[in-house]
């Protein structure tokens, strides 16, 4: 199905998005702590550029909330990436103390820990923010990713949902048969359950992935959800944006040295806690805004068109992300095994296998 009307497309994100309200709601405001204590300050990392919108409004927003939170007792001090150290030593460098914590993605690390990519997220397994809160803190999912990273000398707080992952393109997916062979931008995981699906994953830098649509290097890409592949300008590529979104939401985390974590009073752990769980309903609320702008230009602006898969491409990608799942599960039994029993418990208790 096709279609240059937008309004299905607005209606297919506000019925994902009337999910996320109550997060923030419930958890926006932690209880101030009224005990005085001599002031702690946390240096923390992130990887979201300065200027972006996200980082004031989702990333220094957060610290401020942690600050505020604990009047002004547990100090969040914001670093842009590579201030402090390289986007990809921030797991080592919490490790060692030199970083206090990070706000970034679990795909960095999962050559190190290969749970991290549970906690990033699985195509084909979540569909809204509901039900990746449910499998990592109703199920005790981010329990044994906790234990994964304490191995590296760091405590986890929690996943923080970001968007969907949108697929845009040169031709329109709707079928399996249209998979075959596509050339599509896409990493770790993702391109291993891409591949098992027909089609032929290609790794290419950021920085090149404009050139690479515009010359047929590759003829998809995703980049986040269709905010995150508007704002690498790939309306200007591409002619189609694929529905629904290959997984939503996928996460990021935020994680602190375990000294430092096990230094502060139960009550200040609360208030971090509650603040990084509340982030996930204002991101998500956010980005909602920014996709539904995005899907209205993508259509009347550029002449785009969104196409709905069939549910069969969604049916056997489920089953091929778990595949993968059992493949990561067999090579790190100790964690990512438990994970993935977990995981197929919930497709299980979701009738989504």
């Amino acid at each position: 199905m096709t279609t240059k009307n937008s309004s299905l497309s607005r209606r297919h994100f506000l019925a994902r998005g009337a999910t996320v309200a109550a997060g923030a709601g419930v958890l926006a405001a932690p209880a101030t702590i009224a005990s005085a204590s001599t002031p702690v300050t946390w240096r923390m990392q992130t990887h979201f550029p300065t200027g972006t919108w996200y980082y004031t409004d989702v990333f220094q927003d957060l610290a401020d909330r942690i600050t505020e939170g604990t009047n002004g007792e547990l100090v969040i001090e914001t670093h842009a990436p590579g201030s402090i150290v390289g986007t990809s030593d921030k797991l080592i460098a919490a490790g060692r103390g030199t970083l206090d914590a990070a706000f970034t993605f679990p795909a960095y690390w999962v050559g190190q820990i290969p749970a991290a990519g549970h906690l990033n997220g699985n195509l084909g397994t979540f569909s809204s923010t509901q039900e990746m809160e449910y499998f990592f803190f109703e199920m005790g999912a981010l329990d044994i990713v906790r234990e994964a990273y304490a191995e590296r000398g760091v405590y986890v707080v929690g996943p923080i949902a970001g968007g969907g992952v949108t697929l845009f393109g040169k031709r329109p997916i709707r079928t399996l048969e249209d998979l075959r062979g596509y050339k599509i931008r896409t990493t770790g995981t993702a391109a291993r359950v891409l591949e098992k699906l027909g089609a032929a994953p290609v790794s290419v830098a950021g920085g090149e992935l404009y050139q690479a649509l515009q010359t047929g290097v590759v003829d998809a890409a995703h980049w986040g959800s269709v905010s995150g592949g508007i704002s690498m300008n790939f309306q200007e590529v591409t002619s189609y944006i694929m529905q629904p979104d290959l997984i939503y939401p996928t996460n990021l985390e935020v994680f602190v040295n375990m000294d430092r974590w096990n230094a502060l009073g139960e009550d200040h752990k609360r208030v971090v806690h509650d603040a990084v769980r509340a982030t996930t309903g204002i991101y998500t609320s956010k980005i909602l805004h920014e996709d539904i702008s995005g899907i209205n230009s993508f259509v009347n602006d550029h002449g785009g068109e969104v196409v709905m898969m069939e549910d069969a491409v969604l049916e056997e990608m489920r089953t091929a992300s778990m595949a993968v799942v059992d493949e990561i599960s067999a090579q790190d039994p100790r964690y990512s095994g438990r994970i993935g029993d977990l995981l197929h418990e919930f497709m299980r208790f979701t009738g989504k296998l």
